[in-house]
């Protein structure tokens, strides 16, 4: 269940700063709940309690290039984010442990 809720955690220079107040970033599939978010965490990670969760979904963006041959046009994915919050008092996750 967790595997097929939680594609991958989102790392970025923002997100990192985030995670030493315990907000933690994953991309998640786009028909995941809350619900299922939450049990996809604590399956994944033991020892870890949720406090809450923030959804959204983050629309793709249309990108072109210009080549030799002309422009070529496309567009990024679009892709649902939740921002998890972790109890105080709870387990930390380490997404680095397994680099």
């Amino acid at each position: 269940m967790s595997s097929k809720t939680l594609i991958k955690p989102l790392v970025t220079e923002k997100l990192t700063a985030q995670m030493e107040k315990g907000h933690f970033a994953f991309q998640v599939r786009q028909t995941a709940n809350k619900i299922e978010i939450r049990k996809a965490i604590e399956t994944r990670y033991p020892g870890v309690q949720v406090k809450e969760i923030r959804t959204m979904v983050v629309r793709g963006k249309n990108r072109s290039q210009f080549t030799r041959k002309g422009r070529v046009q496309g567009s990024t994915s679009s892709y649902k984010k939740a921002i998890v919050t972790l109890q105080p008092g709870s387990t930390q996750i380490d997404f680095f442990e397994e680099v």
